[in-house]
């Protein structure tokens, strides 16, 4: 059976502080898109396998983890299942694919065993696999806390369309959080704004309020080109652009179908890594 692994956005992305344990504390609105990885769990040798030669196929593989990870959580041994990940989430994206597939995996398993764990515990079980996780489990609109374990479920974002844009280079999780832990950050996301807006079911005013301080720490060249791809966006019609996660994909909001193809086209132009997609 296939099994949809949807990748996430954060419509805001706030680092509060770094905390005792080494970990930052964070306060993000997440969101959940229709682009999604597919997943195939059969009975077999305990392997894991993709349609990308280089993402990893052993215990490195957030996938193998959560399928680990919930087996010890039920006490029984673990049975030889082979699990296929056809990849269509951009890797090192900012946009969760990791932890995207290992929520997948949980969420099967947990439906295969007749729901042995509730969300909450299963989302708890996430959270030992990876710190996105236990959204993933969740999806939809959320507020996330903590590492991002501390969830909220929130009213949806109104549905829309999105159009996704990852420029040709990576950037390191660790050197953006430094790079945050050492500048005075000059602008925060309207948390409260954003969760206002949710509640009232305003599409607009949730998109213009949508904010990323990773943003503000991107190197020059780097921040320049998610510069440019949101401008791109704003100027097709959108109603907001950010960055998501840690980077490097860009993403705007569209409240027409029209306008939203008419970006996809002219960044596609530019760019290879160009979606359109929609909000779950």
């Amino acid at each position: 059976m296939s099994v949809q692994a949807r990748a996430k956005l954060n419509l805001t992305l706030d680092v509060l502080g770094r905390r005792p344990d080494g970990y930052h504390e964070l306060c993000m609105v997440m969101q959940s898109v229709q682009l999604c990885d597919v997943l195939e769990i059969a009975p077999g040798e305990g392997r894991v396998s993709s349609n990308l030669g280089y993402l990893p196929t052993g215990e490195k593989n957030l996938a193998w983890a959560a399928a680990r990870r919930f087996w010890e959580a039920l006490g029984r041994p673990q049975p030889p299942l082979d699990i296929h990940i056809e990849k269509r989430i951009p890797v090192c994206a900012g946009m969760a694919g990791g932890s995207s597939d290992a929520a997948a995996v949980l969420r099967e398993l947990n439906r295969r065993e007749g729901d042995p764990f509730t969300l909450e515990q299963l989302m708890k079980i996430g959270g030992q696999v990876g710190s996105d996780v236990p959204y993933c489990v969740l999806g939809g609109t959320a507020l996330a806390r903590g590492r991002g374990e501390v969830l909220t479920a929130l009213p949806p974002l109104p549905r829309c369309h999105v159009v996704l844009c990852k420029p040709d280079f990576s950037i390191s999780t660790p050197e953006l959080f430094a790079r945050a832990d050492a500048v005075k950050l000059r602008r925060r996301p309207d948390t409260a704004g954003v969760l206002a807006a949710l509640e009232a079911g305003d599409l607009e005013g949730t998109a213009r309020r949508m904010y990323n301080i990773f943003e503000d720490v991107l190197p020059p060249r780097q921040a320049a080109r998610v510069t440019e791809i949101k401008h791109t966006l704003i100027e097709c019609g959108a109603l907001g652009a950010a960055m998501s996660g840690t980077g490097p994909t860009a993403f705007g909001l569209f409240a027409g179908e029209e306008q939203a193809r008419l970006a996809w086209a002219q960044l596609a132009e530019t760019y290879q890594d160009v979606w359109l997609t929609e909000t779950v």
